[in-house]
């Protein structure tokens, strides 16, 4: 199938088969975001999805986990959702894992019946864009949710069986508000106990909303310094048992992959290493460092490691 748009998954998914249900997102609204921005929404027909399907099959596949794609493929109609479940599961009956992204307020749409319905057919993982865990940048960011709606939610997910990925950003608070933002975003983290979390350093696209929001001062973005700070007050704080853990920074080569808590401190060395490198005296300002049509606030080549 020819895929439409940039590819989003969790890096959790690099083994799942991912299978496109639509193009673009159906909230497609957040502040920061670019990936789906240029994108009209629609669901993919059944036909189309068959013909992947059987493309799959003719080429010796054999998936056991599938993500389904793209941006909050879970918000399509439940019954919808269960006839492609039913599809896949028609041409490969071993696949029990079905995995795919979530808003709070897809969650929020499905009712207790829908979302036991959706566990038993074998969604077992959705992958949820928390992004802070204060309430203001929340708000300004677009999210479409509360910190309360969140946790309704996800205990709601809990309950009918389903675990969750949260999506954060270090950096999304802005200049200043770094370790403010770990603390808070640890403490939703640590109640809500995800099963995994992903963290994508945030960066200004040129073109996304967030970048008018800098050039007319209503946003200071974080340099990568300061993020790679808050990545590891972040570590340092989270408590949840058993918890899949990847951290990507845009600007610098760095990635941070483990499982807290035995990995907590190898995974924070490098962060507190790569601080030290970029220096603490001052701050670069905007326009930074374009990357690819993105502003990086570091100073240094993304192919410049700090580890």
């Amino acid at each position: 199938m020819e895929y439409e748009g940039g590819i989003c998954r969790g890096p959790m998914e690099r083994g799942s088969y991912m299978l496109p249900v639509s193009v673009g997102c159906s909230y497609n609204r957040c502040r920061f975001c670019m990936l789906f921005k240029h994108l009209a929404y629609r669901e993919l027909p059944l036909e189309q999805i068959e013909k992947e399907l059987l493309r799959v099959k003719a080429l010796g596949g054999n998936p056991r986990r599938v993500f389904l794609g793209d941006g909050n493929a879970f918000a399509m109609d439940t019954d919808r959702l269960a006839g492609i479940l039913s599809l896949v599961r028609r041409y490969f009956p071993q696949a029990e894992h079905f995995r795919m992204d979530a808003t709070i307020p897809a969650v929020a749409g499905k009712s207790e019946e829908e979302l036991r319905l959706l566990r038993e057919m074998g969604v077992e993982r959705l992958y949820l864009g928390i992004e802070s865990g204060l309430e203001d940048v929340l708000a300004f960011m677009h999210k479409g949710h509360t910190l309360a709606q969140a946790r309704i939610q996800t205990d709601r997910l809990r309950a009918a069986g389903m675990e969750y990925g949260a999506h954060i950003m270090t950096g999304v608070a802005g200049h200043g508000r770094g370790v403010e933002n770990a603390m808070a975003t640890a403490a939703f983290l640590n109640a809500a106990a995800p099963a995994a979390v992903i963290n994508f350093s945030m960066f200004l696209h040129r073109g996304a909303p967030l970048y008018a929001s800098m050039e007319n001062g209503t946003f200071s973005p974080a340099d990568e310094r300061e993020t790679l700070l808050e990545e590891r007050c972040l570590l340092e704080n989270l408590k949840v048992e058993s918890l899949e853990y990847e951290g990507f920074h845009d600007c610098v080569s760095l990635r941070i992959r483990g499982r807290l808590p035995k990995d907590k401190e190898r995974m924070c060395r490098p962060l507190g290493a790569g601080a030290r490198r970029l220096g603490g005296g001052s701050r670069m300002q905007p326009p930074g460092v374009w990357r690819e049509n993105r502003l990086c606030m570091p100073g240094r080549s993304k192919k410049d490691p700090v580890e």
